[in-house]
């Protein structure tokens, strides 16, 4: 892959990252309960916290895909490290989805009878989907990449023993 393509995907990964970061801060204060609330009582809520820590693996798995865009770019995509960096978003995949689905049954078990829990169930059905995808595209790649490494690593024993 050009240089230039994945200088590109990475600008993308940060974009993504920026924006992401940006809809956390911003929507805790524009949610329809924070109205009269106080500036730290917005940001001390336990579900805004949950979902604060809850993004980490999120933001460590666009972090790992942003080093596996610049191994790719060294021409060092068919390497150990790239497995690991794969495995790595794998188990962000699905520590998040396992995040996702916790906070989905919270809402679902303590929400207010007053309240329709729906659109955000709906949510958490599509992102838990959505993370369980990625994490089996990572499996595979992953897989992929290590049958590479491995093809790889037998060639240069197959080299060396003939020299």
């Amino acid at each position: 892959m050009k240089r230039s393509s994945t200088l590109f995907l990475q600008g993308v990964i940060v974009l993504f990252a920026f924006v992401a970061l940006a809809i956390m801060i911003w929507f805790p204060l524009n949610e329809g309960r924070a109205s009269n609330l106080d500036l730290f009582s917005i940001y001390s809520d336990p579900f805004i916290v949950f979902g604060f820590v809850a993004s980490i693996p999120f933001f460590i798995a666009l972090y790992k895909a942003f080093k596996l865009l610049g191994y790719i770019g060294q021409n060092k995509a068919f390497t150990l490290n790239s497995v690991r960096t794969l495995r790595s978003i794998k188990y962000c995949a699905i520590i998040l989805s396992l995040l996702i689905l916790m906070a989905g049954l919270y809402i679902r078990i303590f929400h207010n009878k007053d309240d329709d829990p729906a659109g955000f169930l709906a949510m958490c059905i599509v992102t838990t989907f959505v993370s369980i995808a990625v994490a089996t595209a990572a499996a595979v790649f992953e897989k992929i990449l290590q049958n590479g490494v491995d093809l790889k690593l037998e060639n240069e024993q197959l080299y060396e023993q003939s020299k």
